[in-house]
């Protein structure tokens, strides 16, 4: 199981590890460019038979550099980016407290004060990582310089698709435009969101089609509206869905955005569980229907082509 271990700047009062080969780099999303890193870490690491550990922020760098209008969201909060990790063979993370003072060392002052407790013997990273104050050259050109030959330096080269290039900001446009079917390409696994059952208004029972109302927490990058084709795991099974992320605008004017999961072929009552949600397919956007018999019409329509989706999957 992968160890988390908390830091703070300056660091006191920690004890240096064995060596060990570090990857760094923030990791929202841990997308398949993310992944191309770690990967290239732990064949050094096991090339020279030592730890591999990870260097990760929080909160987002962000918050040191700017005000926020909205508040934070990630594509993978962190709790949810360790697990990702343990299973891509990571042993330790190391969590960074990004603050004011962090985002003001120079390269090589990061390196020094930073690094150098991790007791690195091999660095890894993607070829546009940052890890000091802006402009002063903290990039990974700049890092074996700074090294002084203490440590070595892998940096590893841009993973594109289709020329596009793999991002956490092109995933995060993916997302808010709906396109999940381009978000699990570049994650290389569908995105995944988690929350808990609570009641709604119970419409979708009247209608012949009850949901499941998620209570989705704030930090979590949800799609944009539009109804999808999903999974929903509750109590450790996985189930088939059809999720609306939307305001209900055939019931009225200006409502809140909500998360509600018809889950097909399941008839029991779950509220105050708490489920995690895989999002596959985009199926239409949100329609204003003219009366609840055409909604009716459209959802039977919607839960065919969830089936058809997974069939054809």
């Amino acid at each position: 199981m992968t160890e988390l271990i908390r830091l703070h700047y300056p660091i006191v009062n920690f004890k240096k590890p064995v060596q060990q080969v570090v990857a760094m780099g923030f990791f929202d999303g841990v997308h398949l460019g993310h992944q191309a890193v770690l990967a290239r870490a732990k064949q050094e690491a096991e090339k020279r038979g030592v730890p591999l550990a990870v260097l990760t922020y929080d909160p987002h760098p962000i918050v040191a550099f700017q005000k926020l209008n909205q508040p934070l969201r990630y594509l993978t909060p962190l709790e949810q980016k360790v697990s990702i990790m343990s299973r891509l063979g990571v042993d330790k993370v190391y969590v960074m407290r990004f603050t004011s003072k962090l985002s003001k060392l120079k390269g090589q002052s990061f390196v020094d004060e930073v690094l150098m407790h991790l007791n690195p013997l091999t660095v890894v990273a993607g070829f546009d990582h940052l890890y000091g104050a802006n402009g002063t050259n903290s990039d990974m050109s700049h890092l074996l310089v700074y090294a002084k030959e203490r440590f070595g330096v892998i940096t590893v080269p841009e993973l594109d698709d289709l020329n596009q290039k793999i991002s956490s900001s092109t995933i995060r446009k993916y997302l808010d435009n709906g396109n999940v079917d381009m978000v699990t390409k570049q994650l290389g696994h569908p995105h995944a969101t988690t929350g808990t059952v609570v009641h709604g208004e119970a419409r979708g029972r009247e209608l012949g089609y009850p949901t499941a109302n998620i209570q989705t927490p704030e930090n979590e990058w949800l799609p944009g509206i539009g109804i999808y084709a999903v999974k929903i795991q509750i109590n450790n099974q996985w189930y088939l869905g059809m999720a609306s992320i939307g305001r209900n605008v055939t019931f009225g004017e200006a409502r809140p955005i909500t998360v509600e999961i018809n889950i097909l072929d399941f008839k029991e009552e779950i509220y105050g569980e708490a489920v995690q949600v895989e999002w596959y397919h985009y199926l239409r956007g949100e329609v204003k229907f003219n009366g609840v018999q055409s909604l009716i019409n459209q959802l039977k329509l919607d839960a065919e082509d969830t089936h058809r989706y997974f069939n054809d999957k």
